[in-house]
């Protein structure tokens, strides 16, 4: 997950880090080096968790070490072909990273644990799944976060609306009723690439797919068509721009200036809104991503953290019991609660019920998914031939058109051998 996901989300904790092992420890513990990225968990979560850990593991030290979210590919890269004694024992990396860490064989299988002990059959599939390489387990999900959609409560109220929309028709029809009286129903910037992809999921699509240990882009099934018109037919109750995404301009600023009924964004952004905007305070709900029916939300993209233990850790089942413990019920839910988190599995969305924003992304993220997991999409997205498909269709390209040269594109990305 890119930082600039992470940071809508998260409060600021300021520890520095560096790479290594403390030679020796306290009272001959064994030192266990954490890296957890900034901004991931608060000082005082980190001091309450490490207390526990010490206290219930005699034996073992931590020394976390807090790391910027600029520049860590290359230096966890680094890390991990540093060889014993010299690299961290357990790591937080951005979910849709762990493919890039997994080639060269440098990350520890923990499947049998995450079998075994773990729960892995309620983890949030947009954690897990990234994680996992030819049904080999080394991302543990720890963390996530995804959009929903942000709406004024006095807008509802003014065009009748009752209650948030629970399906995609009531959704498009709710948003035509408060697209009136120079009021936007919806902004939605014309490139917001991760609502297209929960639209193309749940319409049994996908943004590329592997046969064969070939990676091939899809924009051009009929499912991911359907996702990309159903984008279309809601973007155009807005006046957001066709040609740029949520950054450009910051749609925070735009829903603060008024006249907005609805944006599609992590619940972080409230925050943000309201700073911008005090008038606007205690007048922001939130809801779910509608899906096709009412019976579950739309599925959406899903951000968040993965645990990994490098190969190289000199002391595996001291890196395995840390993992263990920050993922496990008691302190993954202590962080959810903490940091406004959706925790790491299904069966503890009850631990964030209290918060409404929360709440609405813990019902997404029970359906959420992420990126396709290959090394090489990091460089689909550097040039991102989605966003340029979507500018097409939504200034009157054709889309099937559109969506094959988008897909050729993905392809010559994530497979140049294929012709």
């Amino acid at each position: 997950m890119r930082r600039s996901f992470v940071a809508l989300v998260l409060v600021s904790a300021s520890l520095a880090g560096a790479c290594g092992v403390l030679p020796g420890g306290s009272g001959g513990r064994h030192t266990v080096t954490v890296w957890l990225m900034k901004d991931s968990a608060s000082q005082d979560f980190l001091r309450r968790f490490t207390e526990d850990f010490e206290r219930t593991h005699g034996d073992l030290r931590l020394d976390i070490r807090i790391q910027e979210w600029t520049g860590i590919g290359p230096k966890v890269q680094k890390a991990l072909g540093a060889g014993s004694g010299e690299c961290p024992d357990v790591i937080e990396v951005g979910n849709t990273q762990v493919a890039q860490y997994v080639e060269g064989g440098r990350l520890t299988n923990l499947t049998l644990e995450s079998m075994r002990d773990w729960g892995m059959k309620d983890w949030l599939p947009g954690l897990a799944e990234p994680g996992l390489d030819n049904s080999a387990q080394y991302g543990i999900p720890w963390y996530a976060a995804n959009r929903v959609v942000i709406y004024r409560k006095d807008l509802f109220e003014k065009a009748g609306i009752d209650s948030p929309p629970r399906t995609r028709a009531e959704w498009l029809a709710d948003t035509e009723k408060l697209d009136s009286g120079g009021d936007q129903g919806i902004y939605l910037a014309g490139q917001d690439w991760y609502t297209l992809s929960g639209f193309i999921w749940d319409e049994g699509g996908d943004l590329a797919q592997q046969t064969d240990n070939i990676w091939k882009g899809t924009l051009d099934t009929p499912a991911a068509l359907r996702g990309m018109d159903f984008y279309r037919r809601l973007q155009a109750l807005g006046r957001g721009p066709a040609g740029a995404d949520e950054e450009h301009p910051p749609q925070a600023g735009v829903f603060a200036a008024g006249k907005v009924a609805q944006i599609v964004a992590v619940p972080g952004l409230a925050q943000a809104i309201v700073q911008k905007n005090p008038s606007l305070k205690g007048k922001l709900g939130f809801f779910p991503v509608p899906g096709k029916t009412a019976a579950r939300p739309g599925a959406v993209f899903t951000g968040g953290s993965d645990l990994v233990v490098p190969r190289d850790t000199d002391d595996r089942d001291a890196a395995v019991a840390v993992v263990a413990a920050l993922t496990g019920a008691k302190w993954d839910t202590e962080l959810a609660r903490a940091m406004n988190y959706v925790p790491n599995k299904t069966t503890l969305a009850s631990a964030v019920s209290g918060e409404e924003g929360v709440a609405a992304m813990a019902a997404g993220a029970a359906h959420g998914r992420a990126t396709p997991s290959t090394p090489q999409w990091a460089a689909v997205e550097a040039d991102n031939p989605i966003k340029q498909y979507m500018t097409k269709v939504l200034t009157g390209g054709d889309p099937a058109t559109e969506a094959r040269r988008a897909s050729r594109r993905i392809t010559q990305e994530l497979s140049p051998n294929v012709k």
